[in-house]
């Protein structure tokens, strides 16, 4: 049909020299129209639901106009929802090339990945998508905030899984699709919960319903949930730690015999250290945290909260030069502490290094103005 149009039009030139200019105009022309039609034909089906038709409508139009950034946006969607994941993290990542400020066009991207397993890189498209905002779609923001929680604890940031799944948990009026990720994430296990073994699962359960009971205030519930899992799994790594994080709130010393259990349990087990070190300089015995902060820090020496503890466990005793040198270390790994520039500006003062201390005040200050509100957790 194309090719008779682009005859008939050349038999009426017989006078022009340069026809080849008229005959790319009409041949743009014609596919401008085919694009017309593919596109509205597309939307169309879309619109009435026949989302096979409208993939394979969208996948031809697109081929005519490869940056139609619309048509990117709805044959990616269409696709994931197809549960064509590497095609959709293909079109979607074409879409966010060109719309670089869509949160959405993250968030789906994002989610494509974490589907075809690329776990670093879905993780970091949908924080970006949480940090560009999703609007209102709040089915979406629930997924970002669910895929993001279990990919920290699979990457092993246990304490930001955590984090996110408490404001999850505070704001879920059903929070049982939490307990899995949150057992996960408690027991310090890296799994996502559709890895979790058959002979595991009753373990992450047990434990996951008794952090789920305490994050929604359900103190008693949270209690005689902790003592059956101890109960339950005596022996079990990650269980008496969790145990004992949950009683150092309430009852020191229960929460001591608990972490001490754990290392009985786990010798390299750094943050049972680390809490241990933490609760004994609270309560001002130095002697017993200054050996436990040392075996965190030589365990994981880029851990900041063991080089903060050790460094004011050596302020304590008097020793400023290496206190200092463990505090700067721990500020080298996490710059946004505002305890330990509050750390390091004590122990500058107290070595007469003035300028240095007043240096640690105005970056306590920048902190202050610098922190935003965290991302709301969906409802």
């Amino acid at each position: 049909m194309i090719a008779a149009a682009l005859l008939a039009v050349s038999l009426f030139l017989p006078e022009i020299s340069d026809s080849s200019t008229v005959l790319q105009q009409v041949a743009v022309s014609t596919a401008t129209l085919q694009f017309e039609q593919l596109s509205q034909a597309a939307d169309r089906a879309r619109e009435e639901n026949h989302d096979d038709e409208a993939i394979g409508l969208y996948r031809r139009a697109l081929a005519e106009r490869p940056e139609w950034e619309q048509g990117l946006w709805y044959f990616g969607t269409l696709l994931y929802e197809a549960q064509d994941y590497a095609d959709a993290r293909d079109v979607l990542r074409r879409f966010v090339a060109l719309r670089e400020d869509a949160g959405p066009g993250w968030a789906f991207l994002g989610m494509s990945e974490f589907q075809t397993h690329e776990y670093s890189r879905a993780l970091e498209h949908l924080q970006r998508a949480m940090a560009l905002g999703m609007g209102d779609r709040t089915e979406i923001v629930q997924r970002v905030f669910f895929y993001s929680a279990t990919l920290f604890t699979r990457l092993e940031r246990y304490d930001d899984s955590m984090a996110m799944l408490a404001r999850m948990i505070a704001s879920d009026r059903d929070p049982s699709s939490l307990i899995e990720p949150a057992g996960l994430a408690g027991l310090r296990i890296p799994l996502l919960p559709s890895e979790i073994p058959a002979g595991r699962r009753e373990l992450i359960q047990m434990a996951g319903a008794a952090v789920v009971d305490l994050q929604i205030q359900h103190y008693e519930d949270a209690d005689t949930a902790f003592r059956r899992l101890e109960t339950a799994y005596p022996n079990e790594p990650g269980v008496h730690f969790l145990y004992g994080a949950y009683l150092m709130q309430l009852h020191p010393e229960e929460g001591i015999r608990e972490m001490k259990r754990e290392l009985e349990i786990s010798p390299s087990h750094v943050l049972a250290r680390v809490r241990l070190a933490a609760q004994y300089l609270e309560q001002q015995q130095v002697d017993e945290a200054l050996p436990l902060a040392e075996e965190a820090a030589k365990l994981d020496p880029h851990l900041a909260s063991a080089r903060m503890l050790l460094g004011e466990a050596y302020v304590t005793k008097g020793n400023l030069v290496e206190g200092t040198k463990e505090l700067e270390a721990a500020r080298e790994d996490d710059p946004a502490s505002s305890r330990i520039h509050w750390d390091l500006a004590r122990a500058y003062a107290s070595a007469g290094r003035a300028e240095d201390a007043k240096r640690e005040k105005e970056e306590i200050e920048k902190l202050s103005r610098s922190n935003t509100p965290e991302t709301p957790a969906p409802k």
